[in-house]
């Protein structure tokens, strides 16, 4: 541990560590990786409780720098990059007709059409790692949903706009809610391709950290946390919504 100058330089030390032994030896690697994944948790935690420093410097309520861009792909009907710090999602909407709603079958109510669609993306080029395109995985189902939620209450109806509208999001890059840069990024996508949004639809994700810290419990809310700070602390709590009302959230102890 005496090695171990800062959060950041940990990785670097678990890996000269874990192939310091041979590959003959799983056990010992595993329990390596174990070892220093416990030490990176306990740094990170004491930064942020007792050194009120976060990985990245930020201040607990600071977000992370934004970028924006809208009409990125000419040939859709509207298309939005938006980038919060290493996430980064593109989002593109299309719109069809009546005929191209999504039809299922509901035990109660029989035939039922949704006309807005949400298509979630997580690909491992995300995150940096190389795998193998399946089928949809329950990630992508979950945050594709919690996306959808998002945007329901801001569209119009269908006498307002009688057209199905669907929209792919593919997640770029991922370093702390994915989900919420898609929500960011439909809207921009949804406004650029003419559909007359009742409000706009913003999301960020939230975190607490809570430890004893000399005897007395301490709580510290982290606002736009990154992956570190999602994977090492005790809460997850997504939110979107609009100037007035919250539309969408999901909360993950």
């Amino acid at each position: 541990q005496g090695k171990i100058a800062s959060y950041a330089a940990v990785d670097a030390l678990k890996k000269e560590v874990v192939e310091s032994y041979p590959e003959d030896q799983p056990e010992q690697r595993q329990q390596a990786k174990k070892i220093f994944d416990h030490l990176k948790e306990k740094i990170f935690r004491e930064d942020i409780l007792g050194k009120r420093r976060r990985p990245d410097n930020r201040k607990f309520s600071e977000i992370r720098p934004i970028d924006i861009e809208v009409n990125w792909l000419p040939r859709v009907h509207g298309s939005a990059l938006f980038t919060r710090g290493e996430t980064q999602a593109i989002v593109t909407s299309t719109l069809g007709t009546k005929e191209d709603e999504q039809f299922m079958d509901d035990l109660e109510s029989g035939e039922i059409k949704r006309r807005f669609l949400l298509h979630y993306n997580f690909p491992h080029y995300s995150v940096g790692e190389v795998g193998r395109f399946g089928s949809t995985s329950r990630r992508e189902i979950g945050h594709g949903a919690l996306a959808r939620r998002a945007i329901l209450p801001v569209l119009p109806t269908r006498e307002e706009f009688p057209y199905a509208i669907r929209q792919l999001s593919e997640a770029m890059g991922s370093n702390g809610s994915t989900s919420m840069g898609s929500v960011c990024a439909s809207t921009l996508s949804l406004l650029q391709a003419g559909v007359p949004l009742k409000a706009s639809v913003a999301g960020i994700a939230m975190g607490l950290i809570s430890d004893e810290v000399d005897g007395e419990t301490q709580y510290v809310a982290l606002t736009d946390i990154l992956g570190a700070e999602d994977a090492f602390g005790d809460m997850d709590f997504k939110v979107a919504g609009t100037r007035e009302f919250v539309t969408a959230l999901q909360l993950d102890t």
